[in-house]
């Protein structure tokens, strides 16, 4: 809906690029209908109802998504209905997901509530690990 672009840089050969930082904000009072792709980051305080692939996405509180989430990041504090799958997942305090819940690096705090199950990534080549503390 709105989006912001970082300011444009010079190079060492004096040509103009724009750099790759941008987000895009869906507002509290916005409501979608569809899938959403994003290149860059997405951040959500309004409702989705359709699946949603994006780089980065940062998901506020009273925000609700019913469909599957693709993203490299993503910070979740609202509440999901689907499978969600990322590299680096945050899920905060205020968050409810109802689905399954696929990650690379995984935070949880007190109080979020998860009913799905939980899977490691494992990508080609790597060697899954389980290390027990007790």
């Amino acid at each position: 809906m709105f989006r912001k672009s970082a300011p444009e840089v010079r190079t060492q050969q004096g040509s103009n690029t724009t750099m790759a930082a941008t987000f895009s904000v869906l507002g509290a009072d916005v409501a979608v209908k569809g899938d959403l792709s994003a290149s860059a980051d997405l951040h959500i305080d309004g409702s989705v109802e359709g699946d949603i692939t994006c780089a980065a996405l940062v998901q506020g509180e009273k925000s609700t998504v019913t469909g599957a989430i693709k993203a490299q990041s993503a910070r979740l504090s609202g509440t999901v209905h689907g499978s969600i799958e990322a590299g680096e997942l945050v899920i905060l305090k205020t968050a409810r997901i109802h689905g399954d819940v696929s990650y690379d690096a995984l935070t949880i705090e007190q109080g979020a509530q998860v009913d799905g199950r939980f899977a490691h990534r494992v990508h080609v080549g790597e060697e899954p690990s389980l290390t027990l503390v007790s």
